[in-house]
């Protein structure tokens, strides 16, 4: 079998770059260009291990060395945390990326009876993978940023109503609730609609403006709202007339909270 090493080089070169930027991206180290492409640059050196005879173990372990100088190279060190922080998200995009790529050369390459897979005798050649990798990994980029950005304003919220019932919801802190009762000047948390039971509580008409319109929205004073085991009584919980189809989000936070919750 032939092997063309330049070609070898220049792929490794690729993927490895592309590796260490979106690892720089997602976890914003703003390394700079030219240590990412000299990271890459040593991370292509590997190829020397198609020349050794070496058993599994160690070249495990060899590639784990490699992918630690890169890492080094690229992002320097500042601790322990730091340094696990980049090994364990270049490794899990790595893997991200190779589950992607193999998945698509499996689809394109193989014909499938139920569970047995035979070679169509097709295969994804290089360019083809200069094609697709940095759409694979620019999606992951907006998936993981998206994700990140949602679960850093997400809280565990603990209400107590005037009638003894308690729920427990999850919270997202909008920055865009602002919300506020003009004759008592309380903030207002906004709850899904269908998340609480009605009965045998007393609610008011808060009026508010939305899109050229003027509205009433249905409230109520709760007895405390405890997020990160800090409680607040200030507040009013309003009902919302429509699903917020947030992930699982089940109660809007006012902005007010912001400053005691970031």
């Amino acid at each position: 079998m032939k092997v063309y090493v330049d070609l070898v080089f220049l792929l490794n070169l690729y993927l490895d770059f592309l590796l260490l930027i979106t690892t720089s991206f997602v976890l914003k180290r703003n390394a700079s260009l030219k240590r990412i492409i000299l990271a890459a640059l040593l991370g292509s050196l590997s190829i020397l291990f198609l020349f050794w005879n070496i058993n599994s173990v160690l070249l495990f372990l060899l590639k784990i060395g490699i992918a630690t100088l890169m890492l080094l190279v690229a992002f320097g060190y500042k601790d322990l945390k730091f340094f696990l922080n980049n090994l364990g998200y270049f490794y899990m995009i790595s893997v991200i990326l190779g589950g992607f790529l193999y998945y698509l050369n499996l689809e394109f390459s193989h014909t499938h009876i139920g569970l047995i897979f035979i070679n169509k005798g097709l295969n994804i050649n290089a360019m083809f993978l200069f094609i697709i990798s940095p759409f694979i990994l620019y999606i992951y980029y907006r998936q993981a940023k998206k994700m990140k950005a949602t679960f850093n304003l997400t809280y565990e919220v603990s209400i107590a109503l005037k009638n003894g019932k308690k729920y427990h919801l999850r919270g997202f802190l909008d920055t865009g609730n602002k919300l506020i009762d003009p004759i008592t000047n309380k903030p207002i948390l906004l709850l899904e609609k269908g998340v609480i039971k009605e009965e045998n509580i007393n609610f008011y008409y808060v009026p508010f403006q939305s899109l050229n319109n003027n509205n009433l929205l249905k409230c109520l004073k709760p007895e405390w709202i405890e997020i990160k085991n800090k409680k607040y009584k200030n507040y009013l919980l309003g009902i919302s007339d429509k699903k917020f189809h947030l992930d699982g989000v089940e109660c809007i936070l006012n902005n007010k909270l912001m400053e005691d919750l970031t």
